[in-house]
């Protein structure tokens, strides 16, 4: 690898958490460099617009180009074009909010979401990282991924956000066995207290590539049980866009047999 790129890298993703600024000195601890040359990357990204130092506080942020990355990437996911309209008519379905996401290292990236179709506030996700654990979308993927990559992720150190996280690979690997059965993944107030999700793996000819499900108050999702009428939703909608990104055709045993 090119080393100054690998740090102009590191950088760039300190700066995608937290926060979202930091100063010289902050990101010369975080990626283990001295001062002047984290200096000198930040000159150069600032010059390209990937990095802006607000004038107030002297810190840095990510630049407008970043977020021109940002846009070109999602306008350019396969995943998020082809589930455009499965995405619109789960929604109308399940008169929920959806969400499609891919694997970003340990966090899932919201590629896609549409708004529960009905008068409420609702913050737009795209964009959003969630860790892979704590959410429907996350343990789907991770379920049907390699072998090796899935003992990666579940050896590494994985966050308990709330009371209910599943943070032990032990629980994470019977989640991946009851996926496997049914079809689909569940989160009950794993990220946030009181929101569960439901979601299903999507796949392409290669494999993985992804997953589409639905996130919303506990009550409605998950009380006791899966909603079944939502998770059929979410399963024959994941079914559909395989199809779409000529994937195998899956069979899954109904939900509860």
């Amino acid at each position: 690898m090119i080393q100054s790129v690998e740090r102009a890298a590191q950088i760039l993703r300190a700066l995608t958490s937290e926060s979202g600024r930091l100063g010289v000195t902050e990101l010369s601890e975080r990626v283990g460099l001295a001062k002047g040359t984290v200096h000198g990357l930040l000159r150069t990204l600032e010059a390209h617009e990937l990095v802006e130092q607000d004038p107030e506080t002297g810190k840095y942020r990510l630049g407008v180009a970043a977020l021109q990355l940002g846009n070109a990437y999602l306008e350019n996911n396969e995943l998020r074009g082809r589930s455009l309209l499965w995405a619109d008519s789960l929604a109308s379905r399940t008169q929920e909010a959806v969400r499609v996401g891919v694997l970003n290292g340990s966090d899932v990236l919201v590629v896609h979401h549409v708004f529960r179709p009905d008068n409420s506030v609702q913050i737009l996700e795209v964009g959003a990282a969630i860790p892979w654990h704590a959410c429907a979308l996350g343990k789907a993927i991770v379920a049907n991924i390699d072998a090796r990559h899935q003992r990666q992720l579940l050896a590494a150190p994985l966050l308990k956000l709330t009371g209910r996280t599943l943070v032990s690979a032990a629980e994470l690997e019977a989640e991946f066995t009851r996926i496997e059965r049914f079809g689909f993944a569940t989160d009950d107030q794993e990220a946030i207290v009181g929101e569960a999700g439901i979601a299903a793996p999507v796949f392409d000819h290669r494999g993985v590539v992804g997953a589409i499900g639905i996130t919303g108050p506990v009550e409605r999702l998950i009380d006791n049980e899966p909603n079944p009428l939502i998770s059929v939703a979410v399963r024959d909608t994941a079914r559909g866009l395989t199809r779409d990104l000529g994937g195998a055709r899956l069979t899954f045993r109904e939900a509860g047999a």
